[in-house]
């Protein structure tokens, strides 16, 4: 039994799109992908930090993209397609965060916010459902929500970023259940403190650290490397039974 394990959390020769893998956990995420055995495709809008990762990895392409415009998204399915003839993985990454109270934000800036990170969620997850469905392999979509979608933030006002993480959740949910019969599994991360690019100024010495690790009941925030078991549970065959279910990777911090 114990030498079957590490084969069950195996990716060797599938194919994984990773959006926002220009930096943090985005980038991350691609790389343990990588370092597994497959191949991945890369989407960002800054090209020259995917390029320079991409070169970095074995197998690996680049596609600059915008995942809030439906054309991008489509050339990326196609670039994926046309290099590496299928998908088996697609990690729906990107997104952003405006730290805005309710009152001071406007509908445009909520509009941005939720096109980002939950729109796009939904127009990718279409596209390669629908190449995966032709192509009769199935595969296993992974969604980046967060523990703000989950509770409400009670450190930085950002209505519009936990309402999009909270409908990344149900998303999550409600296409797991309509594309079981295709044998698509999807499944979401929730991460809690990690370093990142949005969370860069509260992981810096001081008060935004020692309020981290003061609030969190492990004591700490997270390491990025403590993604990619996750990652790796979701993305393989180690989670072949498991569904519309989103893993929570916070530490114990929506516990208080």
């Amino acid at each position: 039994m114990t030498k079957h394990l590490p084969g069950q959390f195996g990716i060797e020769g599938k194919v994984a799109i990773v959006t926002g893998a220009s930096s943090g956990i985005g980038a991350r995420l691609a790389t343990v992908l990588s370092q597994a055995g497959a191949s991945v495709v890369l989407a960002a809008r800054r090209e020259e930090r995917i390029a320079a990762l991409s070169s970095t990895l074995q197998d690996s392409i680049h596609v600059v993209c915008d995942v809030t415009l439906d054309h991008d998204l489509e050339n990326l399915v196609a670039r994926t397609i046309e290099r590496f003839g299928k998908i088996d993985i697609c990690v729906n990454n990107a997104g952003i965060a405006e730290p805005l109270s309710a009152l001071e934000e406007s509908p445009a800036q909520f509009r941005r916010i939720v096109e980002t990170n939950l729109t796009s969620v939904f127009v990718l997850s279409q596209l390669v459902a629908q190449k995966m469905i032709d192509l009769g392999g199935g595969g296993t979509i992974v969604n980046v929500a967060s523990v703000l979608g989950l509770i409400a933030s009670n450190s930085i006002p950002q209505a519009s970023y936990t309402a999009s993480k909270a409908g990344v959740v149900n998303l999550t949910r409600e296409l797991a259940y309509q594309w079981a019969k295709h044998k698509i599994r999807v499944n979401a991360i929730a991460p809690g403190w990690f370093p990142s690019e949005m969370t860069s100024v509260m992981f810096e010495e001081g008060r935004g650290l020692s309020w981290i690790n003061r609030n969190t009941p492990l004591g700490r925030g997270g390491n990025i490397d403590e993604l990619d078991g996750p990652l790796l549970l979701l993305a393989s065959d180690a989670s072949s039974y498991i569904t519309g279910q989103t893993l929570v990777v916070d530490g114990g911090w929506s516990l208080t």
